[in-house]
């Protein structure tokens, strides 16, 4: 059996699960661990985490912020089960430390671990922390975070950023030619770009010379999407929508200014690639999460924000992208300004405190 076992709890969505199977590899090269990730059957995890080459157990618990009060009443009746399942399983696996990285498996999980008086440490990649690890923070033996404004909410806690895959370290940045647009809406895609971008297409393309477009919306919004661009009459050999990337360091290297939401794995992605960036925070995200992100880019100079309510302003969008995208100068000088809010070695960091834990060499 490893000596070095290391249970990994959350999931959801990409911006969960792909920092932690960044630090699971880490796990693996740099301390022969075996890892076992928990999660349930409604997150991207059941689909990812085992093409990455790892196992992974599912246990049943929903979410409890943002939903309905049925919702939050029928979640709060599965945790006692959720946290049963949770210690039977770490019991099981015996695992040195529980590892948190948010979504709706990681509270159970880690609310388990601490009953069981197993090390934990939280993975926070947000400014203001999800309710799970505010919840556990002063519990836990040791926490890794992405802002420093996350920091006080954590016992032992360490700056070491967002795991990014290497790729985006390696961009450089895009020949001189004419600019690209990059629309991002998440691995689910964004509505908001999916209905905006289309109906200011025309114009966007009349006053940026040579402007190209691609966008990414989301698989149930290929459709639509689409024929949104094709009804507005927008030059079709500049404009491209896809469901979903599969390479994105290639899809970031050709941008000259990316238009996203602002989560915290892209907002990381970002300033790895140092890609400038026009963010569009999702208004409903939990504790106001993604426009706290974005703020922080914009104080480092890294970006530019619109609120949601700003694109129901007639010309808002079409404005912003048109103010940067003819100006190369301020686009360099965000991109510069991106890469210091990089981290480059956060996974290895975050896999190096996680077997200090184990060993007990935590300071």
């Amino acid at each position: 059996m490893p000596e070095l076992r290391i249970l990994i709890a959350g999931g959801g969505t990409g911006g969960h699960i792909i920092p932690a199977l960044a630090v699971a590899h880490e796990l693996v090269e740099l301390h022969k661990a075996e890892v076992l990730f928990v999660g349930t059957a409604r997150g991207l995890e059941i689909r990812l985490i085992p093409e990455a080459g790892f196992r992974l157990r599912l246990i049943d618990v929903g979410p409890l912020k943002n939903v309905s009060l049925a919702t939050r009443i029928r979640t709060m009746l599965q945790l006692p089960r959720s946290i049963g399942e949770c210690r039977r399983l770490i019991r099981e696996f015996q695992p040195n430390v529980v590892f948190g990285v948010g979504g709706y498996a990681s509270g159970p999980a880690m609310a388990a671990a601490l009953l069981l008086k197993v090390p934990t440490m939280v993975f926070e990649p947000n400014a203001m922390p999800g309710l799970a690890n505010r919840l556990v923070g002063r519990r836990v033996q040791a926490a890794a975070v992405n802002f420093p404004s996350a920091a006080a909410w954590f016992n032992n806690c360490e700056v070491t950023g967002i795991p990014v895959r290497p790729g985006f370290f390696s961009i450089e940045p895009p020949a001189e030619s004419a600019p690209h647009l990059l629309v991002f809406g998440g691995s689910l895609g964004a509505r908001i770009f999916n209905v905006n971008v289309p109906a200011i297409m025309p114009a966007l393309l009349d006053a940026v010379p040579g402007l190209t477009v691609l966008h990414q919306c989301g698989v149930r919004h290929a459709v639509s999407t689409g024929q949104a661009y094709l009804d507005s009459g927008a030059d079709p050999a500049r404009w491209q929508v896809c469901p979903f990337f599969d390479d994105m360091p290639a899809r970031f290297a050709a941008a000259h200014l990316v238009l996203s939401r602002s989560g915290a794995s892209t907002v990381a992605e970002l300033a790895a690639s140092g890609k400038p960036a026009l963010l569009v925070p999702f208004a409903a995200a939990a504790d106001h999460h993604q426009r706290r992100n974005a703020e922080a880019m914009v104080a480092a100079g890294a970006a530019v924000m619109l609120q949601e309510h700003e694109l129901d302003q007639p010309g808002s969008l079409l404005a912003a992208l048109t103010g940067l995208l003819l100006d190369p100068i301020r686009l360099a000088a965000m991109s510069a300004a991106a890469r210091t809010q990089a981290h480059p070695a956060a996974a290895e960091r975050i896999a190096n405190r996680l077997a200090a834990l184990a060993g007990n060499k935590l300071a």
